[in-house]
Parts: C-alpha cells; structure tokens; sequence
C-alpha cells in the first residue's frame, strides 16, 4: 500500500503548488482525479517543483539537480501537453507550471484530443467549476481580474471628442499582434462534451503576441493571418459574441470570442453572482427612451442579462421599454448590434476603469489583492533570505494597514506602483518576457 499513499502524496503536493497561483487551485477530490488523468505520477512528482513564475532552462536543470538535455525533453512533452508554459526569449527556453486558468483547462480543451478522456475531463472539470464555487471564488477574487470586456468599435459615438485607445479597440489589438493563433473555444469545446454547447462558432479562439507563439508550437493553435483573425471577430460578431481580452495594454495574449451560454467567466457573473468577473470596457450603454420599442433583442443579446424589458407609463397607457443595469453592463456593445430601431448607443463611463500595463503588472496586482504577494516573488524556499522576506511579505498582506490601504483608491495606487517596481527589481529578466 506504500506505493499509493506515495502516489497521493506527489498529487496532494501538486494540488498545493498549484494553490499558491495567483488565481488558486481548491483542495477538491474532484480536482484530484483531474490531475491523475493530465499528469503521470511522475510529472506530477516534477510539476510540484516547478515554480509558478518563469524559470530559465538552466535554472531548473540547476535547482531539480536534472541534466538538461533530460529535463527539457520531459517538459517538451508536458508543455505538448499544456501542463507548463513554455516561453522562448533571447534564444532561451523559460518553463513555468501552468495554473488551471488561464491554464491547463484551456489548453486541453482548445484543440481535439485523443490522448486524454475529453468527455470524463469536461464532466469532472464542470464539477469543479461549476457545482462548488470555490474556484470561481478564488479566481475572481479582488478587483482585477484576468479578462476585460472590448467594446465594438462600430458602436461608439462619432466625432472629435470620442476617446479610444488602440489598447481598447479589438482591431488594433489584433493589427498589431506579433504573431496570432486561432484555437477552439475552450468553454464550448467542455459544453459540446457534456451535451449543452450552442451553435456559435467554435473555432474564434485568438491568441496573441508570445501566447500565440507557444500555442503554435506546442500544436494548441494553428497560425493565421491578420486578415483571417479580422475575418474571425468580424464572424463572431454577427453570431453575438462578446470579445474578452488581456486585461492588459501592452502585448494582449488573447482574445475571446463569447457566449452568455458557455463562457466561464460569464457564468461567474450569471451563476455565481460576481459581477466583477471581467472587467468592464469604458463605455456603457445609454436608452433612449423615444426610439425604444420594447422588442426585447436587446435584451435576449446581452451576454450578462444587464438588460430587461419593463412596462412603463406612456400618455395614459403603458408600453414596453428597455432598462439596463448599469451594475451588471460589460460595456461590450453586443446589444447595440441587436437593436434594430436606433435606441441604443455607447457613452463613457464617468470613470475610467484601471488596466493594467503589461502582464507582469496585471499578476502583480492580481497578487497584491489575493494576499498571495509572497508566493509571487519568494519562490524559492531552499534560500533562507528568500524565506525570511516571503514571511515578511505575508504578514504585511494580513495586516489591518495593508488592508486598509487598499481600500483607499490613491494609497493603492501607489502602493501597487512601489511593488510593481520592487518584483520587476527582484524578478530580473523574466518580466521582460511579460511586457
């Protein structure tokens, strides 16, 4: 019996590395019997040291005591696999665990496979996410969060005093990718599995910049042109998608193209009532109350029920109208699309909402807030200083000051750029890789 409680052992510490990302892994027997079927006992036994953050080649081969020839062969086959990120940078290989989202999750289901039960992976990945909301709630956790709405463009008011971003607008985004892959769409791949995908497109799936360069290679994504990733949005717009990308501004990894159905971040706000899931472009949606019919398009369009359909009062009698929620509203413009009568348009927010720069400063944030800060940049427990500073870290994060701090919008801002400044210091070459 000693060769399986050894075997639980290797999966418990996987489970537990995993937890120290940023977006977390809850101890689940669900969560268990999905990584007995995605890691062998001994990637497994060799993921739960890999570090969270990127680790050169060299590094690794170091730390492990593995040669390097060995040890890049077996993470070759894991990153085919999508169980690590496998960056290139300045002709070096960099290796990072991968978090189940955005992670493993993905990666196994944005491309067929027959090298893994899909249909018993869809059932236990549903489970996991879906029947206990303790996932959901450790990845949405805090204020930023990994996706933010993108508007349509076409739907925004014309004229000298609209501002737009390139950051903000899709087509730029994707104009000036360095490299783009399409996948499928993970969320309706799982769904189409489990009998409940709907008919929307399933191959619109674009990952961007350094993301799509490691899909490619490692076969999750297929190459394409800037015409073909255009032709794509433009596609996933008439079939009433909403785009979630990067919540990034600098060297956006992906965009998605989705469903009120199917998308897991979208069933985050519907289902679990967090509505902060994806974060919200600067526009919102503006009625105007004379043109509106009260058809209700609109509303069947919205990705997040923001819309309703309400009976008002009108010269003595009563007619339907649209009525948003401005809580609940991505800002993402599908029911602008749908309106046929001219009632609906797209305003700014009175406030612009925070994106962060780059990846690197998106994690860090993502850190800050989740009280994870520690595990971010002190990974390395075999060095004594390294753990003195990440125990250090760990109690200011508890503290009632830090807490406090981050409650004040200011205090938080420049508290967030100070630690930025210190992980890129304390980091080195591995957030070059991320901006």
């Amino acid at each position: 019996m000693g060769h399986i409680v050894n075997l639980d052992r290797e999966y418990r510490l996987l489970q537990q590395k995993l937890d120290c990302a940023v977006t977390g892994a809850p101890d689940s027997p669900v969560l268990m019997k999905i990584l007995r079927l995605l890691f062998s006992p001994e990637q497994a036994r060799l993921a739960s040291k890999i570090p969270g953050q990127l680790t050169s080649l060299d590094d690794l081969s170091g730390r492990l005591g593995i040669a390097r020839d060995e040890l890049v062969e077996r993470l070759n086959e894991m990153a085919r696999r999508g169980l690590v990120i496998d960056l290139e940078h300045n002709s070096q290989r960099w290796f990072a665990l991968s978090p189940i989202v955005i992670g493993f999750f993905e990666f196994t289901f944005m491309r067929a496979r027959d090298d893994v039960p899909m249909a018993e992976l869809a059932r236990l990945f549903d489970q996991y996410m879906e029947d206990d909301d303790r996932l959901v709630r450790s990845v949405f956790r805090g204020k930023t969060q990994i996706g933010r709405s993108l508007v349509r463009e076409e739907a925004l008011p014309q004229g000298d005093h609209t501002e737009i971003l390139d950051w903000e607008r899709a087509s730029r985004i994707v104009q000036s990718a360095s490299a783009i892959g399409v996948s499928l769409c993970a969320c309706r791949h799982k769904a189409s599995h489990l009998g409940e995908a709907c008919d929307r497109p399933l191959r619109n799936c674009l990952t961007l910049n350094f993301a799509a360069e490691m899909m490619i290679r490692n076969g999750m994504a297929e190459r394409i042109s800037t015409e073909e990733a255009m032709r794509i949005l433009e596609e996933s717009k008439r079939a009433g998608l909403a785009q979630t990308g990067d919540n990034v501004q600098r060297k956006v990894s992906y965009i998605c193209n989705c469903c009120g159905c199917c998308c897991g971040m979208i069933r985050a706000i519907k289902t679990h009532n967090i509505r902060g899931a994806i974060v919200t472009s600067n526009w919102i949606v503006q009625i105007d109350p004379d043109k509106c019919t009260g058809c209700g398009q609109c509303a069947k369009a919205c990705p997040v029920d923001a819309i309703e359909i309400v009976a008002v009062e009108d010269g003595g009698g009563q007619r339907n109208r649209a009525v948003c929620d401005a809580s609940v509203c991505l800002g993402c413009g599908v029911c602008y699309t749908a309106c046929k009568s001219g009632a609906i348009s797209m305003k700014p927010r009175a406030k612009r909402v925070f994106t962060p720069e780059t990846v690197f400063d998106r994690i860090v944030a993502m850190a800050v807030e989740r009280g994870k800060l520690a595990e971010l940049i002190f990974e390395r427990p075999e060095r004594l200083s390294h753990l003195a500073l990440a125990r250090i870290a760990a109690l200011v994060e508890k503290s009632p000051f830090f807490k406090a701090a981050m409650a004040i919008r200011p205090l938080r801002s420049i508290f967030l750029s100070g630690i930025v400044a210190a992980a890129k210091k304390q980091t080195g070459e591995v957030r070059e890789i991320l901006q």
